[in-house]
């Protein structure tokens, strides 16, 4: 036979009262804990026996107190939104006095994630601090690997561009080097052209005797009809 349904009514036996409230509040743990990690939910739980023990559970990604706090400035707004009339002194004295409390809380928070005032602390809130720390550096560092391998594709892919860039460049001087040693290639081979039609025809040998039998005069006769008065000419005959 199946189990019956269990009547919700206050167990008389103190034992079994004992033994149920045990076993219900593990339970209670586990779906609370269940909760958190498949719906991402903040979950805070607080559970007091009879003899007045206090059981807690909070999710890992935030503190109790930041839970109740958070519920606070919600229901506070919600009997802010069902209260009708003007504010009264003593609503703003009671604003100003969540106002302050959240400050200290705050404050006390930022001492200890600064490694201050953890003397008053447990251990259970010692490892909370401790993951909350463990958590804020992981974000941190994976934001700073992420900027760093953005920044190192940024540089490659700039470096590809200037590689790609001094190619061109490289690509642009052969080819004007080759057009130059073309040209200049070009220009000796029109000036060996050049050169070679304006060159003079080769001399004559000259007659420096010239024909004896049209002049046979001496020197010293072109001298004389050069130089000499023609008086002194019979004598140089002579």
């Amino acid at each position: 036979m199946g189990r019956g349904r269990v009547q919700l009514k206050r167990i008389e036996n103190k034992i079994n009262r004992q033994v149920t409230f045990s076993k219900r509040r593990s339970g209670l743990l586990k779906k609370a804990h269940e909760i958190s990690v498949l719906c991402d939910a903040e979950v805070a739980l607080i559970v007091f026996s009879t003899k007045g023990k206090l059981f807690e559970y909070s999710t890992d990604s935030c503190s109790m107190e930041r839970i109740l706090e958070r519920y606070e400035r919600y229901s506070y707004a919600d009997r802010q939104l069902v209260a009708t009339g003007s504010e009264t002194n003593g609503s703003w004295t009671l604003e100003h006095a969540k106002l302050k409390a959240r400050m200290e809380v705050l404050q006390r928070n930022q001492r200890h994630f600064m490694g201050e005032d953890l003397d008053t602390l447990s251990l259970k809130e010692l490892q909370s601090v401790e993951q909350q720390i463990d958590s804020a550096l992981k974000h941190i560092r994976s934001r700073k690997n992420q900027l760093m391998y953005e920044s190192i594709a940024e540089l490659q892919k700039k470096s590809k561009a200037l590689q790609e860039q001094n190619n061109q460049f490289a690509k642009k001087v052969k080819e004007k080097e080759k057009e130059i040693a073309q040209q200049n290639q070009k220009e000796q081979q029109n000036h060996i052209i050049d050169s070679s039609t304006v060159l003079p025809p080769p001399m004559q040998s000259l007659n420096i005797r010239g024909n004896r039998d049209e002049d046979e005069t001496t020197p010293m006769q072109h001298l004389a009809n050069a130089v000499l008065p023609s008086w002194m000419i019979p004598y140089l005959n002579e």
